[in-house]
């Protein structure tokens, strides 16, 4: 079975998908070896990681040679966080998503915020991109291949469910393998979307947001947890090194916490 494959059957399983997000060969390798049975990666970590912020401001083929070098390096499948694509055109995200399905990811996660403006891309072009992407997969041979289309609702409206259910109908018919739904919170709201759209539902890890045996009762099928790993890492990386300066002091460098 090929990564693909894998990657488009833990999604259709009983139990939930719980998605470790990664920013660098080490985090991969941490997620793998903690048991993880896929890989997202956080553009978050990415960018930050090499000195930027997110919203697509690190140059994409760094980030894709990134997430190249993630993919070489663990066993499991490895989904690709591409923001909103990383182009002003169809064809020029078309293109970006080709590529970044030839370094051997099993999907993507394309979100449909503007990247240049504010607002939303209008929900019928965005549903013309997702097909467009999706012939285009198919004619290079990579069928099945997940595509997770982001819904950017929740951050951007302020009654965001019904336009929610209605993009996830409209990206789910022009193609998409998924939807991702960061931002919302309530069990009523998950409900109704998971009910109302005929495909498997990402949420987003949140505080008061995190148990994923719960999620998967209210209909959720995978959770991930973008940049709060690299962000937890980064401040005790931060608080180490402070520690470290205030106390003149390496020994907690040879400390090992717990059994």
């Amino acid at each position: 079975m090929t990564a693909i494959q894998q990657f488009h059957t833990l999604h259709h399983a009983d139990d939930l998908l719980f998605l470790g997000n990664a920013w660098d060969i080490p985090s991969a390798r941490a997620l793998e070896k903690g048991g993880f049975r896929a890989i997202g990666t956080t553009s978050w970590g990415i960018a930050h990681a090499q000195g930027f912020t997110d919203g697509e401001k690190i140059d994409f083929d760094l980030h894709l040679a990134i997430i190249r070098s993630i993919v070489r390096h663990v066993q499991i499948p490895v989904s690709a966080d591409i923001e909103a694509g990383y182009g002003e055109s169809a064809r020029a995200i078309v293109e970006n998503v080709l590529r970044t399905a030839d370094v051997g990811v099993a999907g993507i996660n394309l979100e449909d915020s503007l990247k240049h403006q504010e607002g939303l891309r209008d929900a019928a072009e965005h549903g013309l991109l997702l097909r467009q992407i999706r012939t285009a997969l198919d004619n290079r041979g990579f069928h099945d291949f997940y595509i997770n289309a982001r819904i950017d609702t929740y951050f951007q409206k302020e009654n965001p469910l019904t336009e929610t259910i209605e993009r996830g109908n409209i990206y789910v018919e022009s193609g998409a393998s998924g939807i991702f739904v960061p931002g919302v919170t309530s069990e009523s709201d998950i409900r109704a979307i998971a009910t109302q759209v005929a495909a498997p539902l990402n949420v987003l890890s949140l505080p008061g947001l995190t148990n994923g045996k719960l999620l998967r009762e209210w209909g959720v099928r995978r959770l991930s947890f973008g940049n709060a790993l690299y962000d937890k890492m980064a401040a005790d990386l931060e608080n180490t090194a402070t520690h470290l300066f205030e106390t003149t002091d390496t020994r907690s460098l040879y400390e090992t916490t717990g059994s």
